[in-house]
């Protein structure tokens, strides 16, 4: 892990006093997002994802900079998360229990500290001890650094899927085991 850097977990409850660094975090990344990446509808996504039980999110300090950080939480039984999947999918793919699956939602890291190895230890520490049997997470199919990253972290590609929110792109649908346990 990089010198200075402090990984923290928070709760939504603990998270609640950081919501504008977040928020300021999420709009440098997405500067040339598009539509989609606005600021009115991010605040509404994280409000509602913090709602959810179980939801961490892992946040990357240096120095008081917030840098990065990742969130996610496990999919209940009755999730909207699939919502949009492209078909065809395994026999079950999307039967959910609440804990059977932990989405992550949010992975970013600030543009001036990438390329350092904090957005995998954000990554490792979200999921150290998890007891879900697999992760999911949906990545802009042309962002090939973040592919690449997600390969090479154990991630394979199953479907897309595109979210029902307004001016939402289309993603490719990642799925991690991540606890044998199950």
């Amino acid at each position: 892990m990089m010198e200075g850097l402090e990984l923290r977990h928070h709760t939504a409850e603990q998270a609640a006093g950081l919501i504008e660094r977040l928020v300021e975090l999420y709009l440098t990344v997405y500067a040339d997002g598009g539509e989609f990446h606005n600021e009115d509808r991010y605040r509404r996504q994280l409000a509602g994802h913090m709602q959810r039980d179980g939801w961490d999110v892992v946040t990357a300090p240096i120095d008081g900079e917030l840098v990065g950080y990742i969130y996610g939480f496990p999919l209940p039984a009755e999730t909207r998360w699939w919502g949009g999947i492209h078909e065809p999918i395994p026999a079950g793919f999307t039967n959910e229990d609440g804990k059977r699956t932990f989405a992550i939602s949010e992975l970013m890291v600030a543009p001036d500290w990438r390329r350092r190895g904090i957005a995998k230890s954000l990554h490792d520490e979200l999921l150290a001890g998890r007891t879900e049997e697999r992760a999911t997470l949906l990545a802009e199919p042309d962002n090939a650094s973040a592919q690449a990253a997600y390969r090479s972290w154990g991630w394979q590609k199953i479907t897309a899927l595109r979210p029902g929110w307004e001016h939402a792109p289309t993603y490719d649908v990642m799925v991690k085991q991540i606890s044998p346990n199950r």
